[in-house]
């Protein structure tokens, strides 16, 4: 007998349509059990399991490092999402301007050996920044970064400001907002829930698109910096929150009709989807071609099924 079965994977991740459409993190417990990993210097980020909260040192002198947590998403700008976090600075020391910084990244373009903040080499980013006085004043920036950024282009580039510092043992929660089609970013500090700055000045470089897959707090590194530009700053982060869209896959469910079977979910516009067959779970086929969602019921058949066993997947990704 024929046994055909569905599986609610949607990928080049792996998320089901029940997930939430918020990623929280207060650090009450280890945040590496929660799927938290580091890149770079993992000397930099320390978990308090005392004040259930991240100790960060943002070294400047170190190679680039996050401590971050995949989206499960892949954020563009035609989504609406926002990052909200606690920061709380012990001390914040700088030579030139140099920032420390919580966001959203791009993983893959993170990691790789070019991408490099004081070079300008630093596509998709979304990002809370704060540079200490270094000898040019302080300042609160919320930066967004478009896919085209790099060491020769750096103009692509949209920021708000506000030249404010950020005072030594005061806790200020930090909200970054993206609305859906806009190239901008919108920001506020707080403290107290009071607004402290809502970064009324802009810096409007042109934003054409972004892909943005995971939030990290982040310490750049200084290398290549023809300034003598440099950061040394200590520090928490606590309650974390990134809200996002919703999920590219809804509701999958699998049937025959017409004696074809299909899979069957609430899509949305602006991916592409993959049916994606496996007898063995060990290697995936392509059994239709990509279909552009249209934000309602999408069917993907399988023309050629099986005689046997087949286990389906929906592949989702990014155009």
């Amino acid at each position: 007998m024929k046994k055909i079965r569905s599986l609610a994977f949607a990928g080049l991740f792996v998320l089901s349509a029940a997930h939430a459409t918020t990623i929280t993190e207060n650090f009450t417990n280890n945040p590496s059990q929660d799927g938290w990993q580091t890149f770079g210097d993992t000397n930099l980020f320390q978990w308090d399991s005392t004040n259930q909260n991240l100790d960060v040192t943002w070294d400047s002198s170190q190679t680039n490092s996050y401590f971050y947590h995949s989206l499960g998403t892949i954020l563009a700008t035609d989504d609406d999402f926002s990052v909200e976090f606690d920061l709380q600075l012990s001390d914040a020391n700088a030579t030139g301007s140099f920032e420390l910084a919580v966001g959203l990244l791009n993983l893959s373009d993170a990691t790789s050996t070019n991408f490099s903040r004081p070079l300008g080499s630093t596509p998709n980013l979304f990002e809370f920044d704060y540079f200490p006085n270094g000898g040019y004043g302080p300042s609160i920036d919320a930066s967004m970064a478009d896919m085209t950024v790099t060491a020769t282009n750096e103009s692509d580039f949209y920021f708000a400001y506000d030249n404010l510092p950020l005072a030594i043992g005061v806790t200020y929660h930090i909200i970054l907002t993206h609305v859906a089609g806009e190239p901008t970013i919108s920001g506020e500090v707080l403290t107290n829930g009071q607004i402290y700055t809502s970064l009324p000045n802009v810096y409007a470089g042109p934003i054409t698109d972004f892909r943005l897959d995971t939030v990290a707090v982040i310490s750049y590194s200084a290398a290549g910096d023809t300034y003598g530009d440099s950061i040394l700053a200590h520090g928490t982060v606590d309650n974390l929150v990134v809200t996002l869209p919703p999920p590219p896959v809804q509701n999958l469910t699998g049937a025959f009709s017409n004696g074809l079977w299909q899979a069957q979910f609430i899509s949305r516009s602006n991916w592409l989807y993959t049916l994606e067959r496996t007898t063995n779970f060990v290697s995936w086929t392509d059994v239709s071609a990509a279909a552009s969602g249209n934000g309602t019921n999408l069917f993907l058949p399988d023309t050629n099924a099986p005689a046997d066993n087949g286990f389906y997947r929906v592949r989702a990704g990014r155009p």
